[in-house]
């Protein structure tokens, strides 16, 4: 089977990966806030339909909706799985966070990108220096030092909050299905040309399940939050869609795992000015160590190749 095979412009693909775990780590705070007012499957509807009509029509204006000979040479079996796999993790996410926390999410969330880093090792023939793999016990030493509480919350929390957590476990098993169909799908289509047909899609197939009269009873400030959550989706997948075409999936994967750190910090900010929306997380000097040691391991990951261009 032909694999896809990446530009070589790792600098590019860097940037863009660091665009996307910015956007990520703040997402689960919105979509904490948004839960509280509409149910999972009218904010997932709204989430893919303003998504899919601004980028349609971006490639419309500019006359690069993808063609019906593109489509065709296009498998139909890589896109339904990349459709379905997606569909899956927005609601599994989004119901696991609704009864969880934002942190909480974030930290089993990253089960996927280890999973995609594993992925573009296996099945696209990636490969790892030894300094790279230095920076994975790195990563894995600080991961563990960071999220040992939370770890350990999870084991001695009620039923419900276990639940919410196993629905984000299946939510980041679907997402790395989904990025590796997304990549291989990169050798026949645009980055932009697969997400204009995945973000149609899937807001066809949740239309039935909205209840999209409830958006029109938000006020402006949780319209706007919702907005945000929908732009969310268009900047950081284009992002995170474009970086795999540059650059290999396990590095893209590696720069992705340090997402709860934007998270936890951007729930300190937000609770520091709005405690009403967002509880504070406790932080001790230990999850200070293994958050440094988890920036060190996911940049000597991302940076420790032989062959940059």
């Amino acid at each position: 089977m032909n694999i896809h095979q990446t530009s070589g412009q790792w600098r590019l693909g860097l940037a863009l990966s660091l665009l996307t775990v910015t956007l990520w780590g703040i997402l689960p705070i919105a979509l904490k806030v948004t839960v509280k007012q509409l149910d999972v499957y009218t904010v997932t509807w709204f989430r893919f339909f303003v998504a899919f009509g601004l980028l349609a029509t971006y490639l419309g204006v500019r006359g690069q909706l993808p063609s019906r000979e593109r489509l065709r040479s296009t498998s139909s079996k890589l896109l339904a799985i990349a459709i379905v796999f997606l569909a899956t993790n927005y609601i599994c996410f989004l119901k696991g966070l609704a009864i969880t926390s934002p942190a909480n999410a974030e930290v089993i969330i990253q089960l996927a990108p280890i999973l995609l880093g594993a992925g573009g090792l296996f099945f696209f023939k990636e490969s790892y220096s030894l300094l790279q793999w230095l920076g994975v016990s790195i990563f894995a030493l600080g991961f563990t030092l960071f999220f040992y509480e939370k770890l350990t919350n999870l084991i001695t929390s009620p039923t419900t909050y276990l639940f919410g957590s196993g629905l984000v476990v299946v939510g980041a098993i679907t997402w790395s299905i989904y990025a590796m169909a997304q990549k291989q799908l990169l050798r026949t289509l645009s980055s932009s040309h697969i997400m204009v047909i995945i973000y149609g899609t899937c807001a066809l197939i949740f239309t039935p399940f909205a209840t999209i009269n409830t958006v029109f009873s938000l006020n402006i400030f949780q319209l706007l939050v919702l907005l945000f959550c929908a732009l969310n989706t268009l900047i950081a997948y284009g992002s995170f869609a474009e970086s795999l075409d540059h650059w290999e999936a396990s590095r893209v994967s590696s720069v992705l795992a340090s997402a709860p750190i934007v998270t936890l910090i951007s729930v300190d900010t937000v609770s520091a000015f709005a405690p009403n929306l967002m509880a504070p997380e406790r932080i001790t000097f230990a999850g200070i160590m293994g958050a440094i040691l988890v920036v060190i391991g996911s940049i000597t990951i991302a940076l420790g190749k032989t062959n940059s261009k």
